[in-house]
């Protein structure tokens, strides 16, 4: 026998009395943002640099001739990260030294391989045969031997512009007397003993030359090396004046400009039917534009053959005095050439900047760039600048440069009034529909930099940029 029983009463549940939001919002038209883009920074490199227009898409810079013979230094040209010797500059070694057949100079050049070494890099041991001059572009390299209780001792500590190994060019019997290691990283050129053998094979003057060590003067120069120009000054009566020209750089550096290009493919049914309220053309061609613009910049700073970075002069190099970017590292930077405009450094390199001075008791003021206030030194804005790269080593570049081409300084390279121009020196192309239906459109922007005389731009570099423990 079964007894119906009644269920209990359900607990009394809320009565609508109106239209429930998730059921309104089925009619409703939500509102939206436009597609947003995480990648997008200050670009400060960008908004600083004056640009010029590049007709023909290159730019050379002229420059007066100059190099120093006679200084004991040997000096080099830069084009990006390509280091050459100039062959006047091989008269630095003794036994060139007033030899003057630049022909047979040129070839000696030539014959120079570049080399790139890292920090702590042994590049000769002691005891081993010698069998290359090695000159020094950049870098510092310490020199050890053993000492009288056969300790190690330094020999010297050579850096840009020095040399070792003259001795190995003649003698096939040279040995190497130290071992050499890398303090920082740099470039070298080596010159084998096999290459100048067959260079002086077929130069009867460098084999007189060699038995004579003969020395003859060269045309005056100033202190920065360039040609002196002869000049008459406080005279009086009708003295002769005297005649003088202004000597120029034979092989002027010229600057290509550089791409950065992509295809952007937009389906034609997305842009018939989904078109509004936002068009999704205009909407993907932001986003591109943007991420273009970050890769320039990301190549003006880091580019081998045209960015900041491996631009700067060797001599405009400086290294911290302890590590971490102290007051007086920076004012080393501002000493070396006029007018600074700016510095660059990366967020954490501006972080350890803030922590030395705050360490010192020194508070930067800020100073007023485009209506944003900004922290500076010496006057001078400090930007940031996540293009400049951080090592594993927890160290990190810092410009500074002076801008402008009146004032001698660093410049950017663009052309405008391109085909189908979008926005200045950036053009956007159609380039037709596929049988997909997907329509494509080439998106190109072309730029370069110049620095058009070395002092313009300076380089900190290997700061380090971690916290210290407390």
């Amino acid at each position: 026998m079964t007894t119906d029983v009644e269920p209990e009463a359900a607990p009394d549940a809320p009565t609508r009395s109106s239209l429930d939001t998730a059921a309104a919002r089925n009619l409703a038209t939500t509102t939206k943002s436009a597609p947003q883009m995480q990648a997008i920074t200050s670009r400060w490199l960008l908004r600083v640099l004056p640009w010029v227009e590049t007709k023909g898409g290159t730019y050379r810079v002229n420059r007066r001739l100059t190099h120093i013979v006679g200084d004991g230094r040997v000096e080099f040209v830069q084009d990006g990260s390509d280091v050459r010797v100039i062959p006047a500059e091989l008269g630095e070694l003794a036994f060139l030294r007033g030899y003057s057949d630049g022909e047979v100079l040129t070839q000696l050049a030539g014959r120079c391989v570049q080399r790139d070494f890292r920090v702590g890099e042994v590049l000769v041991e002691r005891g081993t045969p010698a069998e290359q001059l090695h000159l020094i572009a950049h870098g510092r390299i310490r020199r050890t031997s053993v000492g009288q209780y056969d300790d190690e001792v330094t020999v010297d500590v050579l850096t840009d512009g020095d040399r070792f190994g003259d001795d190995a060019l003649l003698d096939a019997d040279a040995g190497w007397d130290s071992t050499a290691v890398a303090e920082t990283a740099g470039t070298l050129l080596t010159l084998s003993r096999a290459d100048f053998a067959a260079v002086l094979a077929a130069a009867p003057s460098l084999q007189a030359h060699l038995q004579e060590f003969g020395s003859r003067p060269g045309r005056p120069q100033n202190g920065h090396g360039e040609a002196e120009i002869a000049l008459s000054a406080g005279h009086t009566g009708e003295p002769a004046l005297p005649s003088t020209f202004v000597d120029y750089d034979p092989k002027p550096r010229e600057y290509e400009l550089s791409v950065a290009q992509t295809i952007l493919r937009v389906h034609t049914r997305v842009a018939d039917l989904y078109n509004g309220p936002m068009n999704q053309l205009e909407e993907q061609l932001k986003l591109t534009i943007q991420a273009l613009r970050e890769r320039q910049e990301y190549e003006l700073v880091n580019n081998r053959e045209f960015g900041l970075l491996h631009n700067a002069d060797f001599k405009q190099r400086v290294q911290t005095h302890s590590g971490p970017p102290t007051p007086d590292d920076l004012d080393e930077l501002l000493s070396r050439r006029r007018d600074s405009r700016v510095f660059l450094a990366h967020p954490r390199a501006i972080a350890a900047i803030g922590r030395e001075f705050n360490a010192r008791g020194i508070y930067p003021n800020h100073v007023d760039l485009g209506g944003q206030q900004v922290p500076a030194w010496r006057g001078v804005p400090i930007l940031p600048c996540n293009k400049i790269p951080v090592t594993k080593e927890n160290t990190s570049s810092i410009l500074v440069m002076r801008t402008g081409e009146d004032n001698q300084g660093v410049v950017g390279l663009h052309q405008t009034g391109l085909p189908e121009e979008y926005e200045p020196g950036l053009s956007v192309r159609f380039m037709g529909i596929d049988e997909k239906a997907v329509t494509s459109y080439l998106v190109s922007t072309y730029y370069s930099a110049a620095v058009l005389v070395p002092d313009a731009l300076g380089v900190l570099e290997n700061v380090q940029v971690a916290r210290r423990p407390d």
